[in-house]
């Protein structure tokens, strides 16, 4: 009994399409991926100023910054110290010698500054990190851009619903014609597929050299997707250190991943269904 994978199908412009539906939900997903990373570091640039009162030892100040180094929501290495006088100073440089021309006192206080870890940066969580903060007796209080704050949460949660709706949408989409193209792909083969099971070969038996072929079709499918994407991603950041730093490296290796397993798993359950299809078939309704 001869086996249908010597059936020659056109599979070239099977693998084609394939590879173009899993590109598009590549580069989709690229977009989001790389956008919660843009989404991160906005939130981490929120800078939380600590105002400390004038009664204090020198000691406090370190104490303060051991406890933020040691918190979770801290983010490394954004701890800095203003004294009063270099803040009079910085606000000489941006607003010009008119600031204290009138010789009064100093009004500013010393202050610490730092920013926080993306997960920490909503309302009520920094509401709690600021009442922590207050309790330190040597603070006189803690001031962070709350509508910022609020406003990067609130488009954040209206992102993610269309994001969703949208995965949904370019998921179902990719299925349906990742499965017409299998469809199309095996129709030259389905007379050779009913005669088989009228010979009495099982569907197992039938179905398994197809599967296989699907397999290395999906896998082929998506390591060709993954090169094109890598390419792409290559040319945005011109290969530079700093741009590959700005990328969300371990979500897109998660992309990258995906897009294979998408690759192989479709392509396989379409075949499949199609295989089958063919075999459930009447043989005049082959024609």
């Amino acid at each position: 009994m001869s086996k249908p994978s010597n059936a020659k199908p056109n599979y070239f412009y099977s693998i084609i399409s394939v590879t173009l539906v899993l590109l598009l939900l590549g580069m989709f997903g690229l977009l989001v991926i790389q956008g919660q990373q843009v989404v991160k570091e906005m939130k981490e640039q929120i800078e939380i100023i600590v105002e400390l009162k004038e009664e204090r030892t020198g000691t406090e100040v370190e104490e303060l910054k051991e406890f933020l180094t040691k918190s979770a929501f801290y983010k490394s290495n954004s701890v800095k110290f203003i004294s009063k006088d270099e803040g009079a100073k910085m606000m000489q440089d941006e607003f010009g010698d008119a600031f204290l021309k009138l010789d009064m006192a100093n009004p500013l206080y010393d202050v610490v500054t730092f920013n926080m870890n993306a997960d920490f940066v909503d309302g009520p969580g920094m509401e709690e990190i600021k009442g922590r903060l207050k309790g330190f007796g040597y603070v006189s209080d803690v001031f962070y851009q709350e509508t910022v704050a609020d406003k990067i949460a609130e488009n954040l949660n209206k992102i993610s619903i269309g994001v969703l709706i949208a995965g949904l949408f370019f998921i179902i989409v990719a299925i349906a014609l990742i499965l017409n193209t299998i469809r199309l792909a095996l129709y030259a083969n389905r007379f050779l597929i009913k005669n088989m099971e009228l010979v009495g070969a099982s569907w197992g038996f039938i179905s398994r050299p197809f599967l296989k072929r699907s397999f290395w079709q999906g896998l082929l499918c998506g390591i060709l997707a993954i090169f094109i994407l890598s390419l792409l991603i290559y040319l945005t950041v011109n290969g530079s250190a700093e741009g590959i730093d700005q990328l969300n490296l371990p979500g897109i290796a998660l992309l990258f991943t995906t897009l294979l397993a998408l690759g192989i798993s479709v392509t396989m359950l379409s075949t499949y269904y199609v295989v089958n299809k063919y075999l459930k078939m009447r043989v005049d309704e082959l024609y």
